[in-house]
């Protein structure tokens, strides 16, 4: 089941892409982002009433609150910047180049998270760091 949510959210991201790149036509890229988390955040708390998980808020630790409110803070400044690079640079450079957080994500887990690393891991990333470089250049 993880992997039909994984591919859903590359096609909405995907979307993502396309539909902001056509809505910042003349916005500024920080309303744009204001606007998009807006929408966000309506979106996630309708999920938590009509999934009825409201109550599991006071069950969270400090600890969950803390990275929590720190993976906002990174969810916020990757939205700004991303939607900045959109809003001056062709999406077809600007999305690969934002992918390669799967290269970025796979070295921190390894370091921070100690996760394996293996010989495909290291191809993939090299693959896919070979591959932003040519479709970008």
């Amino acid at each position: 089941m993880w992997m039909i949510f994984a591919l859903l959210s590359a096609v909405f991201a995907a979307l993502t892409s396309i539909l902001a790149k056509v809505g910042i036509e003349g916005v500024n890229s920080n309303l744009a982002t204001a606007i998009r988390t807006v929408v966000v955040v309506i979106m996630a708390w309708g999920m938590v009433f009509l999934t009825n998980t409201q109550n599991g808020i006071i069950e969270i630790s400090r600890k969950s609150w803390l990275f929590l409110i720190l993976s906002g803070l990174a969810t916020g400044a990757s939205w700004l910047c991303y939607y900045k690079a959109l809003q001056i640079g062709e999406a077809s450079k600007v999305v690969p180049i934002d992918k390669l957080s799967v290269v970025i994500t796979l070295i921190l887990a390894f370091v921070f998270l100690h996760e394996e690393f293996t010989v495909k891991s290291v191809i993939g990333c090299i693959l896919i760091g070979a591959g932003t470089l040519f479709m970008v250049l």
